[in-house]
């Protein structure tokens, strides 16, 4: 909870100008009852007198009236202040205190009484200031407070981390306490357990016709606000922030004119904000943050308007800046962030001279960044989370000198960072990671002056060497530079003058890293860091200062070629709880590995060489992926016993063997399980279904296991990702497995599963992945019984089966993932994964295999816009269902190997997605649609042994495909095949023709030749001295050679005939120039659009065909050739 600061200095100071506490007024001497009442009071007193600066004093000087905190008019005490006196307690109702009948002002704020508030404040009867904020009363505030009539400010209210139990306002409520208070100008009762209704406490507002200040904090109030408020004529501040109001804010709030402070953040706020509330010429101060159901949009500001703070954090505030901000001189402060603001930021934004905190991240502000140069009392900037462009003008931060933060932060700006920014003296976080900023980092001046203590340059395009400027910032805490092209060599030695470093991360560059310490001195003083990433450096070795990191927590020397040996040593840091050393060529563990005292909670060995059994650590791990290693021999029977937190486990891809232990079931805070790609034998033990109400994922993918799958899936199975492929599994599907509602991906493929259509699994809706090819299924594939859709379903295999019948078209409606069109499935791109903690951004990737252009490919990123439908190698019969064919996603599609008959629809031209088509070995008859032709994306087809008839149809797409791909149907003609289709249409008369010596002779060949010879004659005899000629002549070759070429996947090079090299030259300058193609399309690849590298699974053509549209979180992957299989497996 955000404490508002700023209002109670403002209300500090203004009780200090109001009571004149340092300088007593004075009139006449102090009379002796008073001075005595005041001794009595000072007695009564429970306080610290070492921390007293009034009470203490008291009775050193005979004047009561000079002593501190007390005032008096004609030697009647009428003032008294003894706030912050740390007093524990001593008032209760006959206390001297209630005898000073001449009291106007009392303050007793930040005390610690303790106690109930006395009764007998009724007899201070001439009281007009009351102050008990923040004085450590609890319990009912006493209906006596209502009978001080001529009480004009009335302050009780309490800050809740300054309290130990809560002031209430019940018996009596508000309304019986503010009743005979008429006068009352300024109401303080934050923090008080109010719990009224919007009809009771604004009509018990609205009887103090002269408020001018309301102030109602976090007093457990509901809405919604009544139009008797309107009455309050004079309001001049409202706070009513954390109250749960949920109701919209009134319009007629914009006609209070005194109207300077209106605090509404946290307050649950709906429907949209009144656009004439920014337009009221006194407001100063607006905060109505933290309402996320709270619409709006800016209007004009007007000329000269009063706004210094404007605050709309975390609201749903939308469309752009108007021009008209630069209206608001005063504006000081500025936060929007967080919400869903767009457009440009208006140069208008420079006229704000007086700008010192600027927050506009996490909206979706576009363009360049506006010029700062003229707000010079700029001190926070935060940019972050946008869609900004372009460069940052050079000199847009120069003057800016009481700049301390900077976060510029994932955006795509690009240029090089400017100099400027490291000569700013008070500068202490710059944070420009995840943009496009690319060049060199130049070296800068005063680098060991300076106030850096954060630098994020992480995720660009830098280049070049590491500045040694920036290893001489010596306040420097956090260093990231991660994920750059930076190069050279980086002695880490240099580090240790950076004795305040905590965070470095070098990770994902060019460089190369000198871990190796010589100076055994410098070795023990080296910067004692608790972060520390330096994957993919080039390291060979663990660098030898790490030994004495007693304060790392995480460490990460993951994608380098340290060798050997994990030293005993790094199971023996303290604080370490993170550690990843994955991709390496570790071997083995230095042992003894019992009785550590290791704290690790995530641990990362994948990707090495390591061999032997698993190690086995303490019960702290939450995350274990010892994946892609050498591990063997059977897992510990007590395995589970020791994985008590954890919540990944991954042994995937190593030479386990045995039974899998039930002890595996004692982790019952598993949520991920993978077991794939290891010769584990025997059943699945039934207690992992069981367990599965909090496993997320289970693979056990690629192993010998045997037996039925359990049957006891519970419940509340949370099951998402179920990966059995390809082990010796039997049986029927369970039937419990439909408890698994929140199921994506299952793959129970290359299996002995017998058994019909699981028609039961058409009551997870969520499921996107069905994968049941190679095993004994049979029978139809309809469930006519059973009501259920798979709106979400995008990748069907069931390959390799006996299903029988005709597919039911009205089963495929239900399919909604595929119906989408380009448009509605590029909205929802995101990729299939398992999140295995909230909010740390670690996921499990879900893969699948699937076969298609005879290759088969293992998809690790599954975009949830790819789509397939293999049903190949079964017994289906009848027509294609004309449903089928409006799978507008449908990306591929293999019906090969069944017994389909009737035409090849023309309405096959609707897949305009398509890439892979295989309709092989069927018995489709009559012509190949012409609509095919159409099917701009197509890369992959087969239509061979059926029995198609006609000419193929004429295309750049269909020709350009093998003559393989059309073999088997007696009855086709034309390219690419070598029959010749013949024209029995359109008969033309006989042409003459003559006999020589017997033979028949056609004068029409020798036409034809004669013809070509003259005209090249004509045509090639001048270029060959025309030397102007044959240069124009053969640039328009090349253009359309450069045009032609590829549209059937070639690659043509125009050759310079005044410039022709030898071959050796020849082959060095196409050397440069595909390392500059590749160059290219990587940065093109990181941008949002992209010309050149296509790939399947990640990018889209536009409607033009000319542009590549690229996802930027897909990484397009090389498949190599598993297998020549042309069937298609998921």
């Amino acid at each position: 909870m955000r404490i508002p600061l700023v209002p109670w200095i403002f209300l500090i100071s203004f009780y200090s100008i109001y009571l004149g506490t340092e300088i007593s007024v004075v009139c006449g001497s102090c009379l002796g009852d008073q001075q005595s009442l005041l001794l009595q009071l000072k007695n009564s007193l429970t306080f610290i007198p070492a921390t007293s600066k009034k009470l203490v004093q008291w009775n050193r000087i005979p004047d009561c009236c000079n002593w501190k905190g007390v005032t008096c008019n004609d030697g009647r005490v009428t003032g008294l202040d003894l706030s912050q006196e740390s007093i524990t307690g001593g008032i209760d109702n006959s206390n001297s205190l209630f005898s000073l009948q001449f009291l106007q002002t009392l303050n007793l704020a930040y005390n610690v009484f303790n106690s109930v508030i006395p009764t007998g404040f009724h007899r201070l009867t001439n009281l007009q200031y009351l102050n008990l904020s923040n004085a450590g009363f609890m319990g009912q505030i006493p209906i006596e407070i209502s009978q001080l009539t001529r009480l004009v400010i009335l302050d009780i209210s309490t800050l809740s981390y300054l309290s130990a139990s809560q002031l209430k306002l019940e018996n009596p409520n508000l309304p019986m306490l503010v009743q005979n208070l008429t006068r009352i100008t300024a109401l303080y009762l934050d923090g008080l357990n109010i719990s009224a209704q919007g009809n009771e406490w604004c009509s018990a507002v609205s009887s103090m016709p002269n408020l001018q200040i309301l102030s109602l904090t976090s007093c457990n109030l509901s809405g919604p606000f009544k139009s008797s408020l309107e009455r309050l004529k004079y309001l001049s501040v409202i706070r009513l922030d954390q109250n749960n109001l949920a109701a919209p804010v009134p319009e007629f709030f914009a006609n209070f004119s005194n109207l300077t402070i209106l605090r509404l953040s946290s307050c649950s706020l709906t429907g949209i904000f009144p656009k004439n509330i920014f337009q009221v010429q006194s407001l100063s101060v607006l905060d109505i943050s933290n309402n996320q159901d709270l619409h709006g949009s800016f209007p004009d500001f007007p000329q000269n308007g009063s706004l210094q703070t404007l605050v709309l954090t975390q609201t749903n505030f939308s469309g752009g800046l108007p021009d008209s901000i630069s209206n608001l001189k005063q504006l000081s402060r500025l936060e929007l962030s967080k919400g869903q603001i767009n457009g440009s930021l208006t140069n208008s934004m420079s006229n704000l001279t007086e700008l010192a905190y600027l927050d506009l991240s996490f909206n979706n502000f576009t363009g360049q960044i506006p010029w700062f140069g003229m707000s010079k009392t700029l001190t926070h900037i935060d940019l972050s989370h946008n869609e900004l462009t372009g460069a940052i003008p050079a000199g847009n931060f120069e003057g800016l000198l009481n700049l301390t933060y900077i976060d510029l932060r994932y955006n795509s700006l690009n240029g090089s960072i400017p100099s400027s920014l490291f000569a700013l003296p008070l500068l202490r976080k710059i944070q420009l990671s995840y943009n496009q900023f690319d060049g060199q980092l130049n070296e800068f001046s005063n680098a060991p002056h300076l106030a850096v203590d954060t630098l994020d340059l992480s995720s660009n395009k830098l280049e070049g060497p590491i500045p040694m400027s920036i290893l001489e910032l010596r306040s420097l805490s956090i260093l990231l530079l991660s994920s750059n092209k930076f190069n050279g060599t980086i002695d880490l030695q240099k580090i240790w003058n950076l004795q305040n470093l905590t965070t470095l991360d070098l990770s994902y560059n060019n460089l190369s890293i000198n871990a190796s310490v010589t100076d055994e001195h410098r070795l023990s003083s080296f910067p004692n860091m608790s972060t520390l990433k330096l994957a993919s450096c080039k390291l060979d070795v663990f660098p030898d200062f790490l030994k004495n990191q007693s304060k790392l927590n995480i460490l990460d020397l993951s994608n380098n070629k340290i060798r050997g040996t994990i030293p005993t040593w790094v199971w023996k840091l303290d604080l370490l709880v993170h550690l990843n050393l994955s991709h390496n060529l570790l071997m083995d563990l230095e042992g003894p590995l019992q009785n550590l005292n290791s704290k690790l909670v995530a641990l990362d060995l994948h990707s090495n060489q390591l061999q032997g059994p698993i190690p086995i650590f303490p019960h702290y791990n939450i995350y274990l992926d010892f994946s892609s290693n050498n591990f063997s021999s059977v897992i510990p029977h007590d395995i589970g016993n020791h994985l008590s937190s954890t919540v990944f486990f991954s042994l995937s891809s190593n030479k386990f063997q045995g039974h899998i232990p039930e002890s595996i079931c004692n982790a019952t805070s598993l949520q991920v399980l993978d077991l794939s790609y290891n010769n584990f034998s025997g059943t699945i033990p039934q207690c992992l279904t069981t367990a599965s109400e909090t496993l997320g994922v289970l693979n056990l993918r690629k192993n010998g296991l045997i037996g039925n799958i359990p049957n006891t899936f519970p419940a509340a199975c949370s099951l998402q990702t179920l990966d059995l492929h390809g082990n010796l599994l039997d049986g029927p599907v369970p039937a419990s497995l439909a408890n698994c509602t929140e199921l994506e991906v299952l793959d129970l493929g290359e299996n002995q599963i017998i058994d019909t259509f699981p028609c039961l699994l058409k009551k997870i809706s969520t499921l996107r992945v069905l994968v049941l090819r190679t095993n004994k299924f049979q029978g139809p594939i309809g469930c006519p019984m059973v009501n259920g859709t798979w709106q979400m379903l995008q990748i069907v295999d069931i390959a390799f089966n006996n299903f029988t019948g005709e597919i039911p078209g009205k089963c495929l409606t239900t399919w909604e993932a595929m119906l989408l069109d380009e448009d509605e499935t590029q909205s929802e791109l995101n990729h299939l994964q398992f999140e295995v903690l909230k909010y740390t951004r670690v996921y499990y990737q879900d893969a699948v295999i699937v076969t298609s252009k005879g290759l088969q490919m293992k998809l690790v990123k599954i975009l949830t816009v790819f789509t397939s439908v293999d049903f190949s190698s079964n017994q289906f019969e009848g027509p294609i269902p004309e449903e089928l064919m409006n799978f507008k996603a449908l990306y591929f599609l293999n019906l090969s190997s069944n017994s389909f008959s009737g035409h090849i629809p023309s309405s096959l031209g609707n897949l305009k997605q398509l890439e892979s088509l295989d309709l092989s070995r069927n018995n489709f008859s009559g012509e190949i649609p012409k609509e095919l032709a159409s099917l701009n994306f197509l890369s992959f087809l087969d239509l061979s042994f059926n029995h198609l008839e006609g000419k193929i149809p004429t295309s750049t797409q269909l020709q350009s495909f093998s003559a393989d791909s059309f073999s088997g149907n007696k009855g086709l003609c034309g390219p690419p095949l070598t029959t010749y289709c013949s024209n029995t249409t359109n008969l033309s008369p006989p042409e003459r023709r003559y006999t020589v010596s017997g033979s028949e002779f056609d004068w029409q060949f020798v036409y034809t030749g004669v013809g070509f010879g003259v005209g090249a004659g004509l045509v090639v005899a001048p270029l060959i001295f025309w030397e102007r000629g044959r240069k124009w002549s053969n640039d328009c070759i090349d253009k359309i050679l450069l045009v032609l070429l590829p549209m059937f996947g070639l690659v043509y090079t125009p050759i310079d005939d005044d410039n022709f090299d030898t071959d050796e030259e020849t082959d060095e300058e196409m050397s440069d120039i595909l390392e500059e193609s590749e160059d290219e399309n990587e940065d093109k690849l990181e941008g949002k659009q992209f010309r050149g590298q296509y790939c399947v699974l990640c990018s889209k053509l536009d409607i033009n065909m000319r542009r590549v549209i690229h996802d930027r979180k897909c990484t397009c992957h090389n498949f190599p050739r598993i297998s020549s299989s042309s069937s298609f497996s998921s």
